[in-house]
């Protein structure tokens, strides 16, 4: 192993700590708590689609042999740029946001008060079902393709493989808005634990990093192109990143005041200020 492998295999696993990090401060926030105030039941509503899509995606493209020899005869006989981390990462990530599900859906088995807005919005509601129609759609498309189909230029299950991928990507476009809406509505950042912001930002550079080294070290920029859910959900994560950074440091500020009647007065807030319509 030579330095550059090294220090991707480094970058790797230390992106894959501090995203698997990022998914822990909010529910420690809201178990200590007792709420879920705050926040918005749109984010982990759809953000548990979104792993689940990543999940399979990561895992395909590491270990079925059917996938990667398909991906091979369109990328040079590359292969893919997952690695064992990010089937890591995508496990981890599906468990704790189920878990978070459940203090929003099921805040009794929390001890939570249920607070209102647990509803998720009309618009997220139609990209979580959108999302699911466009991928039944794709895979029927691809079984109905003859056994003679050449996988290099018609419909193949890693094209099944690449919509699933772009689902994840979907879900980290939209995901994020909802709370940035609750928050600019409240002119506050909170219930929502920044720090679970500065892991995912961390997280995203070092992502990006490793797939830059991981492409050059194979002379081939289809690394970056073979693999555009990795390129693209780090620097989509990270500019959301940034916003709510603003928000909370610069437009939001905490002065520490009225803590006491913080609780209360997030529980009190109606259903339609945690919600896009």
């Amino acid at each position: 192993m030579n330095f550059l492998e090294f220090v991707s295999a480094l970058f790797g696993w230390v992106y894959t700590i501090c995203w698997s990090l990022s998914f822990y401060p909010q529910a420690i926030l809201n178990f200590k708590r007792k709420s879920t105030g705050g926040t918005t039941v749109d984010f982990p509503f759809l953000n548990v689609l979104g792993f689940a899509c990543y999940f399979i995606y990561t895992c395909a493209l590491y270990w079925s042999p059917l996938i990667r020899h398909q991906y091979a005869l369109r990328h040079d006989n590359h292969t893919p740029t997952v690695a064992f981390n990010d089937v890591a990462f995508a496990v981890h990530a599906l468990i704790l946001t189920a878990i978070l599900n459940t203090q929003y859906f099921v805040p009794s088995i929390w001890g939570f008060e249920r607070s209102p807005g647990v509803k998720p919005s009309r618009f997220i509601t139609g990209v979580f079902t959108g999302c699911i129609t466009g991928v039944v759609i794709i895979v029927f498309v691809v079984a109905s393709q003859p056994p003679s189909a050449d996988p290099k230029t018609a419909w193949a299950w890693l094209d099944a493989i690449y919509v699933i991928s772009y689902v994840k990507l979907l879900v980290t476009v939209v995901k994020y808005a909802p709370q940035l809406v609750f928050n600019s509505r409240n002119r506050s950042t909170k219930g929502w634990d920044i720090s679970q912001i500065l892991l995912d930002f961390a997280g995203g550079l070092l992502s990006i990093a490793q797939l830059g080294i991981d492409s050059y070290l194979q002379h081939d920029w289809s690394g970056v192109t073979g693999n555009p859910v990795k390129f693209f959900l780090g620097n989509v994560s990270m500019l959301y990143d940034l916003l709510f950074m603003g928000q909370h440091y610069c437009l939001y500020r905490d002065d520490g005041s009225n803590r006491d009647g913080e609780r209360a007065t997030l529980l009190e807030r109606g259903e339609n200020d945690r919600r896009l319509d």
